[in-house]
């Protein structure tokens, strides 16, 4: 099976200041999203392996797309998730969710031992969909405890599904909620 991907969208978002603190360095967060075919939509099939193992190519198609969008700086977090059309079932989107699509993003964007956050449902185009974020080495660094709140304008339609993969350059702005840090994971990693 070859995921067909019939539109795709990188939407870059840039942070400065919060509660009138300037961020140093600001937040930036990309939200890439490929609007593909759903090959299931309108009948049930036991057996989503082909669509697990197809999402393998998706997966390197959407970490270029973020990575493009995002520029030269580090990945510290981040999440996936989608909106199946109502033709498809909620289990579709995770089929293209699993880890064979995650890895070949881990592996564009240097690493990644943490699980993703992830989030699916099913909606109609224009449905908003809040896309959880963790840090990429470490779930228990809570600065990194965010997310990003996706619409598709004109997806999916009902035998689409909008698959969204968020990545952030740090954790949020102001955080003090106290926990592991991103540098005492880094330097966990270097030993």
């Amino acid at each position: 099976m070859q995921i067909k991907i019939r539109r795709s969208y990188a939407i870059l978002e840039v942070r400065n200041e919060e509660a009138g603190r300037p961020a140093a360095p600001p937040l930036r967060r990309v939200a890439a999203i490929a609007v593909v075919e759903n090959p299931y939509a309108g009948r049930y099939v036991e057996d989503l392996r082909p669509m697990i193992e197809a999402s393998v190519a998706l997966g390197r198609e959407m970490a270029a797309l973020a990575l493009a969008a995002f520029g030269p700086h580090a990945v510290q977090s981040y999440g996936k998730g989608g909106v199946v059309g109502v033709a498809g079932e909620q289990e579709h989107a995770n089929a293209l969710l699993t880890t064979a699509f995650a890895n070949p993003i881990r592996d564009a964007i240097g690493g990644g031992d943490a699980w993703i956050s992830s989030f699916t449902k099913k909606g109609a185009p224009g449905t908003l969909i809040d896309i959880p974020m963790n840090h990429t080495g470490d779930v228990y660094v809570r600065s990194h405890y965010d997310g990003m709140s996706v619409v598709v304008p004109d997806a999916p339609m009902p035998d689409e599904i909008a698959v969204i993969f968020c990545i952030a350059n740090r954790g949020r702005i102001n955080a003090r909620v106290g926990g592991l840090t991103h540098d005492e994971v880094a330097a966990r990693a270097k030993k």
